[in-house]
C-alpha cells in the first residue's frame, strides 16, 4: 500500500489545482454594488441567473471535482495510517 501514496498525493495536488481554477472561473451570481446589497434596477430576483451552456458544466464539474478530491484525501489518510 506504501507504493500507492506517491499517486494519490499526485492526484490529490492535480484535482486542488483544477478544483480552484473551477472555483475561481465561476461567474458570481450578482456582481457589482448592487449584488452585495441585495440587488439593484430592475433585478427583483437578488441577482439570481440559470446557468447555461458552459457555466453550467463548469460548475457540475467542479461538484465532481469536489467530491473526487474528498474521495483521494480520505484514501490517502487510510494509506498513510495502515502504512505506520
Amino acid at each position: 500500500m506504501a507504493a500507492v501514496r506517491p499517486y494519490l498525493v499526485l492526484a490529490e495536488l492535480a484535482i486542488s489545482v483544477l478544483l480552484m481554477a473551477g472555483v475561481l472561473l465561476q461567474t458570481p451570481k450578482a456582481t457589482g454594488l448592487g449584488g452585495t446589497i441585495g440587488g439593484g434596477g430592475g433585478d427583483f430576483g437578488g441577482g439570481y441567473r440559470t446557468r447555461r451552456g458552459i457555466e453550467r458544466q463548469l460548475y457540475w464539474t467542479t461538484w465532481v471535482l469536489t467530491f473526487g478530491f474528498l474521495a483521494v484525501s480520505l484514501a490517502n489518510i487510510l494509506v498513510a495510517t495502515h502504512t505506520k
